[in-house]
């Protein structure tokens, strides 16, 4: 018999109670939820503002301690430190160090991980073609506006390999073709079996990557299942044909009109949604090579991401050991100033060190107090005359 799959993450009675400062109960955050994440499935954690989605992922990271429930990720406690080398996080806001570039950024929190050297160069370059800022790999963070911010963000929560993504509003900030990339990649990390949960407001793009949905409101889950269960209407259908003439569309609105007998129904064009329309005119920018200098699109994704290559790289990390230190650049030397000019700047120079300094005017202390006794003994004189 085989053994059963470990849940990726799994909550039994999950609760959180924020309490004030003499420790009575302010908030309930998340009240008593049961739910299952499996690997490879991509999950949308939806719901209002206030509903708990950020308390319910801060306690998966292990930020929050759970007030009543189980809580397990990965098959252990999600404050054990070896579980988040699995883990990639994306918060909703990039905090990144302003004052690094982006290449020093994703090399710092790839040595978090213990990345080699090489590995963190090679994982880099990869991450930073894959969301289109290799141009802008080193321009400071603190630059970048809130688009090109969150594609840096993106890339660092994918610098480990992570098996377990949590993606808080992805493509807040992007572009409709940034958008379309990050959903992109998400579907590509689900065909290598990665698991990925998504909080957002864009339920349009929820709609497009996820396998399940868990809908909160007032800390409760209200709703859960895949989307086919919860979004396929029954009670009606859709018939989708090819552009008819007019009498075949004559004909069959005669034929509806007989068998529905007085019953409303509509026939009208397919139509395209917004964000397909805004891609194909960019595409077509894109095809008559027109220049930007705002973000490029993505590159490939990442080979370390999309394929399973630990073996390269092993010998990468081996040849990078054993290849030779570059030589130092050959020093050219400046061009000698003329011998008459060195001379007499010299010259005046030593003037400057060798000439003395205008003396200030010192004050005579010996011949004020000699006029000082003068001036008593002639004061003393007087009165011996005025006595006499």
């Amino acid at each position: 018999m085989a053994e059963e799959k470990v849940p990726v993450v799994s909550a039994v009675g999950l609760t959180k109670v924020f309490r004030d400062f003499w420790n009575r109960p302010k908030a309930k955050a998340v009240n008593d939820i049961d739910f299952e994440i499996h690997d490879g499935e991509v999950i949308g954690l939806l719901g209002p503002n206030g509903s708990g989605k950020s308390t319910t992922v801060k306690m998966i990271l292990g930020l929050l301690y759970p007030t009543g429930g189980t809580l397990s990720v990965l098959g252990r406690s999600p404050r054990t430190v070896e579980i988040k080398r699995e883990i990639g996080y994306l918060p909703e806001e990039s905090y990144l160090y302003k004052y690094l570039t982006a290449e020093e950024t994703l090399d710092f929190f790839g040595s978090l991980f213990n990345l080699s050297k090489a590995e963190r160069k090679r994982r880099i370059d990869q991450l930073l073609e894959m969301v289109g800022m290799t141009h802008a790999r080193r321009r400071r963070v603190g630059e970048f506006s809130k688009g090109m911010a969150r594609r840096i963000g993106l890339a660092q929560a994918m610098i480990n390999d992570p098996a377990f993504l949590i993606l808080d509003e992805p493509t807040s900030g992007l572009d409709p073709l940034g958008c379309k990339e990050v959903k992109d990649l998400i579907m590509t990390l689900k065909k290598r079996g990665k698991t990925v949960l998504v909080t957002s407001h864009l339920l349009s793009d929820v709609e497009d990557i996820c396998d399940r949905v868990i809908i909160l409101y007032g800390g409760k889950i209200r709703a859960t299942g895949t989307l086919n269960e919860l979004l396929t209407v029954t009670d009606a259908n859709r018939i989708v044909t090819p552009a008819l003439s007019p009498e075949v569309t004559r004909r069959l609105m005669e034929l509806l009109r007989e068998n529905l007998q007085g019953e409303q129904f509509s026939i009208d064009h397919p139509r395209r949604t917004l964000e397909e329309f805004f891609l194909e005119v960019i595409d077509r920018a894109k095809a008559e090579s027109v220049e930007t200098a705002g973000v490029v699109s993505g590159g490939k994704i990442a080979d370390y991401l999309s394929a399973d290559d630990r073996t390269g790289a092993v010998i990468e990390s081996l040849i990078a050991e054993t290849r030779p230190a570059p030589k130092a650049p050959e020093k050219t030397e400046a061009p000698k100033p003329d011998a008459a000019a060195l001379a007499a700047a010299e010259e005046k120079r030593l003037e400057e060190l060798t000439a003395e300094p205008e003396k200030a005017p010192v004050r005579d202390e010996k011949a004020e107090q000699d006029e000082a006794k003068r001036k008593e003994l002639e004061e003393a004189n007087e009165k011996l005359k005025d006595l006499l």
